[in-house]
């Protein structure tokens, strides 16, 4: 029996059937045609009932024909409808339009900048087609459904055009016999029973292949092993549902073409390749449509972005050990493509990052084996977050290790601050200013010197722990953080209970060197005098040579007790003193602070000196990078 679709009909599908257009164009892809005099052909038949027909000539060098372009909520939503009345070919898809070139239909359009339409600017387009043609007017089914390319489409019956506009403007018009619009037709869908049988034909690397398609798309996350069990029915329901089909969980021959379809046109838009990339010995699948091989800079391999598409990938690959791999995660958080935000994870065996804030995102993926650190990064900009999704799963289903080698350090020349940061060319996020501190308390708050709190939007303790401050003392110079959230730190300052000493040897922790080292450094000395330069109470002065760095570190004696915290060494009406010069602040005064800010200092009751590799460890243990953030 016939069927017949009346201009009414189509302009009630599109008006209840629009959304709001989004920022970004998308297209409804609905053939593509080897030549242009064929594309030309179809595009003329499909303008007579759609009026937002394009032509574009491809980088594949065949012709699209496609409608729009709308937001992509409201181009998905007029695909599901248009395919779901048979409007359009079944194996229709959303296109980005990255692979459009000249436009053949109209001749000049730029799928770049034209206008997105939306459900309002549609409907009033389909309305206006529907004056075009007499009311009553129809649309019978007639032929099959052009497939998609690269097949060449198969032979279909004209579409009859609509009358011009301006034929149509009298104000009288004469009866005339109404026009038919006669548009492509698919072949009618199989039943679930044909479904079935036509599913039993299929082999198994057939079935594979579509359980790899669904698991591309996102709904299937088992086994690709070519078993349609209760995973794959579900997987294939919920693809049905989400297209618009009645969800039986057993796809009809014209759907399993149209998910392989689908698929294979975002991988050729994507250009996804696997690569063998020798020298890293990695093996992984890219998207070679978006980002180009840039250079060589151990431990990374460099992807740049191509035509201004957003992404960048990173390969990683160097030998090394957990201490390397934890080095290597350190090194990333410093990264300016790293946002501070997001998901972290690290383990004995690897890491992963998800970060991600108003001006990009970035995963970073890292896994320790055998000796070597194999990984990558991937990094995007908001407008790019569709094709990185697709991108990102590529790569993470493709990623492995090969050769059993990694990327030789001197494969390439790096001057000394490179090897060092091993940032190889990517900017890294710098503090405006770092300084040292120490653990006060069980639960992880640090006293550090009001030094490092000037200007800063954040503050951070060992990089990467965000902190407040709890209370600080300019008169002093001191001040207390909180971490936000708690610690359990190997050791805590624990004070001496009685007065200083002239002639005490000392042993000062500090970050020398501000953020340039992974760890702080001791530096030796003497309490030269129990007060200030001119008498000043609670600060006591060393002969100790002292680096801006130092200030805020602990100052300990013998067997550990702290005797006080390092505070910047100034002099008055423009004098310099001499190198060997610093200043603390003494326990009194620390005491003081401390009870103020809620916290009960610990008095050291150790007795007779440590060895030396003791009294390191329990000072650098207890020593805390802090740093102050724009």
């Amino acid at each position: 029996m016939r069927h017949y679709l009346s201009l009414f009909t189509l302009l009630f599908v599109f008006v209840f059937g629009g959304v709001a257009a989004a920022q970004d164009r998308a297209w409804v892809q609905i053939e593509a045609q080897p030549t242009l005099n064929q594309a030309q052909e179809r595009a003329r038949a499909y303008a007579a009932a759609f009026l937002d027909v394009a032509g574009f000539r491809m980088a594949s060098g065949w012709y699209a024909i496609a409608l729009g372009p709308y937001g992509p909520d409201a181009a998905l939503a007029r695909l599901r409808e248009l395919r779901r009345d048979n409007l359009i070919p079944a194996d229709s898809f959303i296109a980005g339009g990255e692979q459009f070139r000249d436009a053949f239909w109209p001749i000049g359009l730029d799928p770049a900048t034209g206008p997105v339409l939306d459900a309002t600017a549609q409907a009033s387009a389909d309305m206006m087609a529907g004056q075009t043609a007499a009311p009553g007017s129809v649309m019978p089914e007639t032929v099959t459904t052009a497939p998609l390319a690269p097949q060449p489409p198969a032979q279909a019956a004209p579409i009859a055009p609509l009358q011009d506009m301006a034929a149509a403007a009298p104000s009288v018009v004469e009866p005339v016999a109404e026009p038919v619009i006669t548009l492509p037709a698919p072949e009618p869908e199989e039943t679930l029973a044909e479904a079935q049988r036509s599913e039993t034909a299929l082999s198994r690397d057939e079935r594979k292949d579509l359980q790899t398609a669904l698991q591309w798309f996102g709904y299937y996350d088992s086994a690709i092993d070519g078993a349609f069990g209760r995973g794959t029915r579900a997987s294939m329901a919920a693809w049905q549902e989400a297209m618009g089909h009645e969800p039986t969980g057993v796809m009809t021959t014209r759907q399993r073409a149209q998910i392989i379809a689908e698929r294979g046109a975002i991988i050729a838009e994507l250009g996804l390749e696997t690569i063998t990339e020798q020298e890293a010995g990695i093996e992984v699948t890219l998207p070679l449509a978006l980002v180009s091989f840039d250079h060589y800079e151990p431990p990374f391999v460099h992807f740049e972005e191509k035509n201004n598409s957003g992404l960048r990938v990173v390969l990683i690959s160097e030998p090394g050990d957990r201490a390397t791999l934890r080095g290597l995660y350190d090194i990333l958080q410093t990264l300016e493509v790293m946002p501070r935000s997001g998901e972290r994870a690290l383990s004995d065996s690897g890491f992963t990052i998800n970060a991600a804030n108003a001006e990009g995102a970035a995963h970073a993926f890292a896994e320790l084996s055998g000796g070597l650190i194999k990984g990558y990064m991937l990094v995007w900009r908001p407008e790019a977050a569709a094709k990185a999704a697709r991108a990102l799963a590529a790569i993470q289903s493709s990623f492995k290790t090969i050769g059993g080698r990694a990327l030789d350090p001197g494969l390439v020349s790096l001057n000394d601050a490179q090897r060092r940061s091993l940032l190889a060319g990517m900017e890294v996020r710098k503090p405006l200013l770092s300084r040292s501190g120490f653990f006060v308390s069980g639960s992880g708050a640090v006293l550090t010197t009001v030094e490092v709190l000037h200007s800063c939007r954040r503050i951070t303790i060992d990089r990467d722990i965000e902190a407040t401050i709890a209370a600080q003392d300019p008169a002093t110079g001191l001040a207390v953080l909180t971490p936000a959230r708690p610690l359990a730190p190997r050791h805590i300052a624990a004070f001496v209970g009685d007065s200083l000493r002239i002639g005490t040897e000392v042993a000062l922790a500090g970050y020398s060197y501000e953020d340039a080292l992974p760890s702080p450094t001791l530096t030796y000395g003497a309490v030269e005098d129990t007060k200030g330069l001119a008498g000043e109470v609670g600060i006591a002065r060393l002969s100790l040579s002292s680096l801006p760095g130092d200030a805020g570190g602990p100052v300990v004696d013998g067997t550990g007790a702290v005797l006080g915290m390092l505070i910047p060494a100034t002099a008055n009406a423009g004098r310099v003193l001499p190198g060997e010069v610093s200043f603390l602040a003494d326990a009194a005064s620390i005491k003081t602070m401390l009870a103020t800010a809620g916290i009960t200092p610990e008095t050291a009751i150790r007795q007779g000196a440590l060895p030396p590799e003791d009294l390191t460890d329990l000072a650098t243990s207890m020593t805390v990078l802090v740093s102050c953030w724009e």
